[in-house]
């Protein structure tokens, strides 16, 4: 049955070379990084544009945290060639553990953002008032921690804090780097099913590499697509003269 599931797979080529299933995650995948185009180009043209009071790149985003997740997500294309390469050799269990891995560093790619989504629901501005008169220091200051310490810093308050959440509703930088990020995460999640589902059908015998192939070209676009974003997003949004 294997090998007739093979050669029906040889015999499903374009005039490309490629199978027409592959031409098709080709197409889907093309027209998916210009829309993924799109909302990056719109999230760098509203990044500024916040009205005063309102979180910046730089007021929320925790670098490090986010290259954690970075890491994760990359480390996961590489556990899925070498589930490509498990199941090439028919080695089917160690093809099961790999695939598996990544299912579950992907997971935790999601559990990551939605970790950072809940803590810049509930992010809280701490300015430390001799900060201000400090010139050396009130230059690593933000707007926002600025006009928060000109505001609050009265009366020989050494420190403030204010809850200043970023919310999709707070300012066009907050409704596009949700889109963004949502919608990337979105992808990883379909992502994550479509791996569980081949790793069940691995079980009945059903999953050939062209299946696992174009499962692992999805999956390596939603990383390079990551890379760009947080790059562009997160790095160009806290250091935008590097």
């Amino acid at each position: 049955m294997e090998s007739e599931n093979n050669n029906h797979e040889e015999q499903e080529h374009s005039s490309t070379g490629l199978s027409h299933k592959k031409l098709l995650m080709w197409a889907f995948l093309g027209s998916d990084c210009m829309f993924f185009a799109a909302l990056i180009a719109t999230y760098l043209v509203n990044m500024g544009n916040n009205p005063a009071g309102t979180p910046s790149p730089a007021d929320v985003f925790s670098i490090p945290v986010t290259s954690v997740s970075t890491f994760v997500l990359l480390m996961s294309s590489m556990s899925m060639v070498l589930s490509y390469a498990a199941l090439s050799q028919n080695r089917i269990k160690a093809f099961r553990i790999w695939l598996l891995s990544t299912a579950i560093m992907g997971a935790t790619f999601v559990g990551f953002q939605i970790f950072e989504f809940n803590d810049f629901a509930n992010h809280k501005v701490e300015v430390h008032c001799s900060d201000l008169v400090d010139d050396s220091k009130r230059e690593r200051l933000t707007d926002l921690q600025i006009k928060i310490g000109n505001e609050k810093c009265l009366n020989g308050i050494e420190e403030v804090s204010e809850k200043v959440p970023l919310t999709p509703q707070v300012n066009l930088f907050g409704s596009t780097f949700y889109t963004l990020t949502g919608f990337h995460g979105g992808h990883v999640t379909l992502g994550i099913i479509w791996l569980l589902s081949l790793l069940l059908y691995s079980f009945r015998g059903r999953v050939t590499p062209l299946n696992l192939d174009i499962a692992a070209l999805y999956w390596h676009f939603v990383d390079i697509v990551w890379i760009v974003i947080f790059t562009v997003v997160y790095l160009y949004g806290v250091f935008p003269g590097y």
